[in-house]
């Protein structure tokens, strides 16, 4: 039994889970000074991110290994499935059963933020809720999965950064503001720079396993100058930011935002796709440090 919980922790890749939550800790971080924030929304905000980051990895791990993409040449940590660990009907139950809970969740959410005077709102976030499940479930799983097209960077900045930015905050004050819009820059930006990392890696695999990911497409120079592209942006805008509603308090924001200079220098640097594996959880890290660190600062201010 113990060793069967192992296994599905193993599967769930709990060190995914800071990045799926930093744009959520973002939205809320903006919404502190209202006197009617609701922690109760919050913690079920994370609840839910976390649920639906859970139900990727189990379909990532599912969809890559039937279609043979994680093999003996992939460079990241051996999967559950790959490593027989799990069987195929044991984790296509386990991505049911989570996306039915991250559902509940995400309505019990919405329901509870929006109340039964804004149906029109209601039905836009139900929505928004199905279109997550379809989204973890369809980048890697079937025939005409998103992520095999070079899709995955769109749909990550989408749901990491815009629904996850300015869904949370629009649950917390049904409104929308212009500094939410540059965190779902910020924080969609460097969401896609650990994909990114992630398929930079991958590159020579995901080639063979006929895996057309932007990494792919672009080739290894051209990626690490999209990379440059992406960290640059979101320190650009987080800077505009930090400048525009922190002019006075931006001291702990901003040595968050160091570890991603030194990352930088490393990618460029790089000549070796495994060595690209510890930067993975350096940007990700970062994220959810930036993201924390503006809860903090919003929160004394």
């Amino acid at each position: 039994m113990l060793q069967n919980v192992k296994i599905w922790i193993r599967a769930a890749r709990l060190r995914t889970l800071p990045l799926s939550v930093a744009g959520i800790i973002s939205g809320n971080a903006l919404c502190l000074s209202n006197r009617e924030f609701s922690w109760i929304l919050f913690s079920l905000m994370m609840l839910s991110a976390m649920l639906f980051q859970v139900l990727s990895n189990f379909a990532n791990d599912y969809g890559d290994g039937i279609k043979g993409t994680d093999n003996a040449q992939r460079i990241g940590p051996e999967r559950v499935f790959q490593a027989g660990l799990l069987s195929r009907d044991s984790l296509k139950k386990g991505i049911q059963f989570t996306a039915g809970l991250a559902f509940l969740v995400a309505i019990t959410l919405i329901f509870l933020a929006l109340g039964g005077n804004s149906w029109q709102y209601i039905f836009l976030f139900v929505v928004l809720s199905v279109a997550s499940i379809w989204a973890a479930v369809k980048y890697t799983i079937g025939n005409n999965a998103y992520g095999y097209y070079g899709w995955g960077d769109i749909f990550v900045f989408l749901f990491f950064g815009g629904l996850s930015v300015l869904g949370s905050f629009f649950l917390q004050k049904n409104s929308l503001s212009i500094d939410a819009v540059l965190l779902v820059f910020v924080i969609g930006n460097l969401s896609v720079a650990v994909l990114n990392l992630n398929n930079m890696r991958d590159i020579e695999s995901d080639k063979v396993a006929g895996k057309r990911t932007v990494a792919v497409i672009l080739g290894v120079k051209n990626a690490k100058r999209y990379h440059i592209f992406l960290i640059m942006g979101a320190l650009l805008g987080f800077f505009i930011f930090l400048y525009k509603t922190q002019p006075l308090n931006f001291g702990l924001p901003l040595l968050s935002c160091i570890p991603l200079v030194f990352h930088l220098k490393r990618v460029i640097n790089n000549t070796k796709p495994k060595d690209l594996d510890p930067e993975l959880k350096i940007v990700a890290l970062s994220t959810f440090a930036i993201s924390f660190s503006l809860f903090i600062t919003f929160y004394l201010n």
